[in-house]
């Protein structure tokens, strides 16, 4: 018989979260709740082909452009570009400098890290990925912990990028919302809608501003991050006892080049080159992101090579950053399966189905961003969730309140409260990436990250509410 989404729709996510929690580790959790859908659709459907995990859900994951994308891009790119800093010494020399100019403490480090995050905009992959590979030699220098770090990263990526969204978002996100309510009958216009309805996003705004806060020492850390602070600080260590991070430290990993004088150009060109080719194509409306990438390495070993690196050190960096990548790739092959398995069972058609209709209109807003939360936080996408909320959520809120101010305010709420789930998600491939490229343990992040980024959500929903009655 067919599947009808119910409550066990939401069992492969669920047993993801609660293994991750209980083993600590990502990969042994993803694989398991990958098998769990299988099996949950199996007894629906009695078909024998929904246990074939590889043919039915795995190679259909991974045959997807959008892990292409994470793997040929976000991994072995900046796998590469890990690489050749290793080669050049460019990240270290970069440390060097600023910790001579503007790091010159803890405070000043984790500053220059969140300064990045907000720099580095154009999507939470590609901000907690730079985030951490730029600020952690800094960082690490003066003592932070890599779950401080990772906090930052994370905390500084699809938050700004939601806050800030000069980037593919409005597009996406408008896209989704076109139609939703009478007034909304373009994609321009929906995407200016979004951006209309970018100070009612609470969450996005209190993860930006309370990251730098903490980074400033005006917020301080809660619970398992100010352990982490602490131990940090004591010189007890930057991971906590036990942590296994996904990507062991580059320079550690990949010897320098014996005579090869680093220089702010290897850093600085390939950045360079990134952020003049993802933003200025953007303004006129073309979306350069991915050859923003490839350029980036390719500018990186072209600048070792003409400063005179022998070409088989140039390649022989770029080989090995990209071997380090391995295990990241399977955790994201992994995360990716697990959003398919969730989608084919409907765990987000069903959370929003329970909800019904029957919500007063103050309570609409916190209850979208509490949805949207938990969504996130099981599929580990907000992209996901804004794709089944966005087209049932406004709607919704236009049968509540035909007032274009109440929608912006619900879509303030659906924009935060589904970024505050892919953050915090440990099947989230931000979450995963800002752990990974901050050095951090994956479930050390998560662990640490939540408390804070419970208690900016809190803030959020109440100030959905306060908005709505202030209309």
């Amino acid at each position: 018989m067919p599947f009808e989404p119910g409550p066990l729709s939401l069992l492969p996510a669920a047993v993801a979260i609660v293994l991750a929690f209980w083993f600590r580790r990502a990969l042994p959790a993803l694989f398991a709740s990958v098998i769990t859908g299988s099996l949950v659709m199996f007894v629906y459907t009695g078909d024998p082909w929904d246990l074939d995990v590889v043919s039915r859900f795995l190679l259909p994951s991974l045959g997807t452009e959008g892990y292409a994308k994470i793997l040929l891009i976000y991994l072995w790119c900046l796998g590469g570009l890990a690489g050749m800093w290793g080669k050049t010494g460019a990240a270290e020399h970069v440390a060097n400098v600023a910790g001579r100019t503007l790091v010159r403490g803890p405070r000043s480090a984790l500053l220059f890290a969140w300064a990045l995050g907000c720099v580095f905009h154009q999507g939470g992959t590609v901000s907690t990925v730079l985030v951490g590979t730029a600020a952690k030699p800094a960082t690490d220098r003066h003592g932070i912990s890599h779950e401080e770090l990772a906090y930052v990263a994370d905390s500084t990526g699809s938050p700004v990028a939601t806050v800030i969204p000069f980037n593919a978002w409005p597009a996406y996100i408008g896209g989704l919302a076109v139609g939703t309510v009478p007034f909304l009958t373009t994609a321009d216009e929906a995407a200016l809608f979004m951006f209309s309805s970018v100070p009612y996003n609470f969450y996005g705004w209190l993860a930006v501003l309370g990251t730098g806060a903490f980074a400033a020492g005006w917020l301080p850390a809660l619970g398992p991050l100010r352990a982490a602070q602490a131990r940090a600080r004591a010189g007890e260590g930057l991971d906590a006892p036990g942590a296994v991070p996904l990507l062991p430290d580059p320079g550690q990993q990949v010897a320098r080049v014996q005579g090869y004088e680093p220089s702010l150009l290897d850093f600085v060109l390939p950045i360079g080159v990134l952020i003049i080719l993802a933003i200025v194509p953007y303004l006129y409306g073309i979306n350069f992101i991915n050859q923003a990438f490839v350029a980036c390495v390719l500018t990186s070993m072209a600048t070792a090579a003409a400063r005179g690196m022998p070409l088989a050190e140039v390649l022989d960096g770029f080989l090995r950053g990209c071997g380090l990548m391995t295990v990241g790739a399977v955790v994201l092959g992994l995360a990716v399966t697990l959003g398919t398995v969730s989608k084919e069972l409907g765990a987000a058609a069903y959370l929003v189905g329970i909800i019904g209709d029957a919500v007063p209109a103050v309570v609409l807003p916190a209850v979208l961003t509490v949805l949207c939360m938990v969504m996130a936080f099981a599929t580990g996408t907000s992209w996901g969730t804004y794709a089944v909320v966005i087209p049932i959520g406004l709607p919704l809120a236009w049968s509540i309140s035909p007032d274009p101010a109440y929608i912006q305010v619900c879509f303030g709420a659906i924009l935060g409260g589904a970024v505050f789930g892919d953050q915090c998600s440990p099947v989230s491939d931000t979450t995963i990436l800002s752990a990974m490229f901050a050095g951090c343990d994956v479930m050390d992040h998560v662990k640490t990250q939540l408390p804070m980024a419970i208690g900016a959500a809190g803030f959020g929903v109440a100030l959905s509410a306060l908005s709505v009655m202030t209309l």
